[in-house]
């Protein structure tokens, strides 16, 4: 369901990259960018301009989208899916990202920042939107192999943005102690959406 959201994050990736770092660290992107999109940065890419880095408001606005889009992924697949760890990982997400973004929104209240729409966050939506009506085609073993899947490829694009650009580029120290928070959540769903597409493969 959120594999051209997952592009759209590492391509998005790829260009705060290039204006924080030189050659070097441009090239440690791409390689990432492979790894999670299976396909490098076109030679095209660097001559466009290079993104700018989120501010704390962007990133608030990223984090928040992000987990609304996979809580929401999560209902679908409770409804949809057929499989018992298919409907047990998507509780797991609806309970989890749906209680990351209340951490979220009180922590932008408390700190008085309205979490600013961005390029990044429209992207997101604008992507999971048009995936959802994909995977609303799909029933049965095929739509829980679609989406878990999607879960796989969505969640190592979410651990390499907190790594790479979330969590370095967040400047209030309570936003990102929340962002490390979560690392390890995010790191786990991981680990278990694996463990779930290798049963399913099987």
């Amino acid at each position: 369901m959120l594999s051209s959201l997952a592009l759209a994050v590492v391509t998005w990736l790829g260009a705060c990259s290039k204006k924080e770092a030189g050659s070097a660290d441009s090239a440690r992107m791409a390689d990432s960018a492979a790894a999670t999109s299976a396909a490098p940065m076109a030679p095209a890419d660097t001559a466009k301009p290079a993104a700018a880095a989120p501010n704390d408001a962007q990133i608030a606005h990223i984090a928040v989208t992000a987990n609304s889009i996979d809580s929401a992924a999560g209902v679908m697949a409770k409804k949809n899916g057929s499989a018992k760890s298919v409907k047990d990982f998507a509780q797991t997400m609806i309970n989890d990202h749906s209680s990351v973004n209340k951490q979220a929104v009180a922590l932008a209240t408390k700190l008085k920042v309205t979490p600013e729409d961005n390029d990044v966050s429209k992207s997101l939506k604008s992507s999971a939107d048009a995936s959802t009506s994909k995977l609303q085609g799909k029933t049965g073993a095929d739509f829980d192999k679609g989406y878990i899947d999607n879960e796989v490829t969505y969640h190592q694009t979410v651990l390499d943005a907190l790594d790479k650009t979330l969590i370095p580029n967040a400047q209030n120290a309570d936003l990102k102690a929340l962002l490390e928070k979560v690392r390890p959540t995010v790191a786990a769903h991981l680990a278990r959406a694996k463990d779930i597409q290798t049963s399913l493969n099987k």
